[in-house]
């Protein structure tokens, strides 16, 4: 008599511990970004000092203006190289870290389904007569809700796609434009 709460709370209480299973892979995947982060940005931090160094020395040993102004225009593009390249890492990161988190993500969302539908299938069973139609609403409507969230996730992959062809597009341009601006 009392199985339908109990089918319920039992079903509450495995989708509060799935949504905190999915938070906590979350949370380690997010640490996990920063971490690369911060590393990436301590490396390229220490990179940059000793290069600056060398550069002053070097600037500083300048006989002339000549020099001087022919050795920093040398450092145009090695600078800007190394400019696109933390920033394709940077852009590595992110997509790495996106990837994880929609992967985690659509795992979650796929399980949760399956308890829906298992669940209003397990409680229709006990559906009383002439309940039909409303059993058939519930059915229809956790169907458009999973074919939406479908068209939202290629939607937000195309979106990622578009995005990560307009960055590359963009770093391939600079990447040509510098050499030749430093040549002038």
């Amino acid at each position: 008599m009392f199985a339908i709460p109990e089918q319920f709370s039992n079903a509450t209480k495995a989708n509060f511990e799935s949504q905190f299973a999915i938070f906590s892979s979350l949370t380690a995947k997010a640490f996990e970004g920063m971490e690369k982060l911060v590393e990436l940005n301590l490396t390229a931090a220490k990179a940059s000092l000793e290069e600056s160094s060398i550069t002053t020395r070097q600037l500083l040993a300048a006989k002339d203006p000549q020099e001087f102004f022919s050795l920093s225009a040398a450092q145009a593009q090695p600078n800007a190289e190394k400019a696109m390249s933390y920033s394709r890492q940077v852009a590595a990161i992110a997509a790495g870290t996106q990837a994880e988190f929609t992967k985690a993500a659509e795992a979650q969302i796929a399980e949760t389904n399956r308890k829906v539908i298992t669940l209003v299938d397990e409680v229709t069973k006990n559906a009383p007569a002439g309940s039909e139609n409303v059993v058939a609403a519930i059915k229809a409507t956790i169907g458009n809700a999973n074919a939406g969230y479908e068209q939202l996730t290629k939607t937000t992959k195309q979106a990622v796609e578009a995005m990560e062809t307009n960055v590359n597009a963009a770093v391939t341009q600079f990447s040509q434009a510098v050499p030749k601006a430093a040549k002038k």
